[in-house]
């Protein structure tokens, strides 16, 4: 825990940043004015508060004394001043929730910002030093700016409670104020030494709970995999180990609630009789009406109530203070992500060829040699085939091409953004229309004809209907491997790249349907790099060969 443990001031400083930039944004002005409404809403709550108390010291008064007439204009005023209450406090809510959530959706918006640029989700993946960054930023996020909001919210609350109620307390008994501030005080530091544990505790559960519903989730997307291979024992114990885990850490974290609710259960009762216990001597002697009593526990209860934000709130608090350092770790390893990885492999994105200086890529594994020194360019419009000795060796370039660090040293120089295009072994289509993915905002005038065409010459004519141009569809569920292969070379067609790099694409579509396409991309000026086999090396301009010690050799087919 202790290298996840953010330092307070570490932690309070990103807290404020983050309020900053909120404030700063550009929703940062609808921000402040529901900010600025709810100050006002807060002021006329405690004010109705106060008014409320004197109201019912006369209410309670006119009932001893039995003033029929004082009673019920005393009840008129009492049902007004609840009206207004109810008004006000539903509005202040309203208005809480709408600040919470535009704040959750600015966060939520830059956090998926950060983590999807420049590479962090994938550095993060690969790092593991980061347990469920995904949780981090749905759930997390979203605990974090309703309960800081509430938590602000109720400090603000609290010192005007404070402010109004002492003056009330004051004005009856100057001791019963006293001992409100001193009750108060000893219950929130014995608060704090009985429940100090539950900040570790409530850590760990939000990460065995984000495990757990992570191996739910392997479980569910390896079903079939799952059942033919017949590990269903073996996932059910894994299963049931993070369970354990998970409840054991509960068990805990309840343990050490009941204690603390032992206490606190016991410190909210006896805020009921004290105030009387002080009060009612100088009753009985006739020197204060029967409503001072009522008004008295009134407000004894609403000052206590405030200085004991700890005691009320410390599940609460715990929870906040592990959300807190979650978020913190997630921004630090983001912002850590993003610094240059340890590699001596340098990447630019200065020219529309791709070219190999003097690049030499070793194992991550063993520190073996994959490729040696290799110094070569590829003509715009070549038809390029890359042949390995071993399997890791076409993984290296084309993952260090794509900008994946390897140990190792030289330059690759690429097209930058769109001006290259990769297409891995098993690719990944987001959920998108047809025309996100082929005809994106630089080509939106292509007409739904042509991307009718385009795939029927890729053998896509059944996802060719008008109506899904415009329809959002989760393609990996329903086009097989070979047709989320053709789907992105077909994209890639109308995207026209300086620059393809294919990663065992004959595999999946065949080697006279892949043929036809590179000669295709070759006849539109596109260098096409193929990273595999061929069953006829004549249809290639040029060969790369990598040995088994990483030589390479440059040759022309004859």
């Amino acid at each position: 825990m202790e290298e996840l443990r953010t330092p307070l001031r570490v932690t309070a400083g990103r807290f404020l940043r983050s309020v900053r930039i909120f404030i700063s944004s550009e929703v940062g002005g609808r921000a402040k004015l529901l900010m600025a409404g709810l100050v006002i809403l807060l002021f006329t709550i405690n004010g109705l508060n106060v008014l409320n108390s004197f109201v019912g010291r006369n209410f309670m008064t006119a009932i001893a004394d039995r003033h029929v007439s004082e009673f019920a204009r005393q009840a008129v005023f009492y049902l007004l001043v609840f009206a207004g209450s109810t008004v006000v406090s539903v509005f202040a809510r309203f208005t809480e929730e709408r600040l919470a959530l535009l704040w959750r959706a600015f966060l939520t918006g830059r956090a998926v910002n950060l983590y999807l640029t420049d590479k962090a989700f994938y550095r993060l993946d690969v790092s593991g030093k980061l347990s469920h960054p995904d949780q981090r930023i749905s759930e997390d996020i979203r605990a974090f700016t309703v309960t800081t909001l509430s938590f602000l919210l109720m400090i603000f609350n609290s010192g005007l409670t404070i402010v109004s109620f002492s003056g009330v307390l004051l004005s009856i008994n100057p001791v019963l104020f006293a001992v409100a501030v001193l009750y108060a005080a000893s219950g929130s530091l014995l608060t704090i030494r009985l429940g100090r544990r539950l900040i570790k505790l409530d850590y760990d559960q939000l990460d065995k709970e984000a495990s757990f519903r992570a191996g739910l989730l392997q479980a569910r997307e390896n079903a079939e995999q799952i059942m033919l291979s017949g590990s269903e024992r073996q996932m059910k114990s894994f299963l049931s180990t993070r369970l354990d885990d998970l409840v054991a850490n509960f068990r805990v974290i309840t343990s050490v609630n009941r204690d603390v609710g032992f206490f606190t259960t016991g410190y909210n009762w006896l805020i009921q009789i004290i105030p009387a216990l002080i009060i009612a001597p100088a009753f009985f002697r006739g020197d204060i009406e029967f409503g001072v009593i009522t008004q008295s526990a009134a407000a004894f209860a609403m000052l206590v109530g405030a200085f004991s934000l700890i005691i009320n709130q410390f599940k609460s608090i715990s929870n906040f203070a592990a959300v807190v350092t979650r978020l913190s770790t997630l921004s630090e390893a983001i912002e850590n992500s993003q610094r240059s990885v340890s590699t001596e492999i340098q990447v630019h994105e200065t020219q529309e060829q791709l070219s190999y200086e003097k690049l030499t890529i070793l194992s991550a594994r063993d520190g073996s040699t994959l490729l040696r020194e290799l110094t070569v360019a590829f003509p715009s419009g070549a038809r390029v085939l890359v042949t390995c000795s071993r399997e890791d060796q076409g993984n290296a370039l084309f993952g260090a091409t794509a900008g994946v660090a390897y140990p190792g040293s030289g330059e690759i120089l690429r097209p930058a953004g769109e001006g290259i295009r990769f297409l891995p072994r098993e690719p990944y289509l987001p959920p998108s229309t047809l025309r996100q993915l082929l005809a994106p905002a630089a080509n939106a005038e292509i007409s739904d004809e042509r991307i009718s065409i385009l795939l029927a010459e890729f053998g896509l004519e059944r996802i060719s209907s008008a109506e899904g141009f415009q329809q959002e569809v989760e393609w990996h569920t329903v086009l097989t491997q070979r047709e989320q292969q053709l789907l992105m070379l077909a994209s890639m067609c109308v995207a026209k790249p300086h620059v393809i790099l294919l990663e065992r694409t004959e595999v999946m579509v065949g080697w006279d349907t892949l043929f036809r396409i590179i000669t295709r991309f070759a006849d539109d000026g596109v260098a096409c790099v193929h990273i595999g086999n061929a069953a006829d090396i004549l249809a290639y301009d040029a060969i790369l060969e990598f040995g088994d010690d990483g030589a390479w050799q440059w040759r022309t087919p004859a």
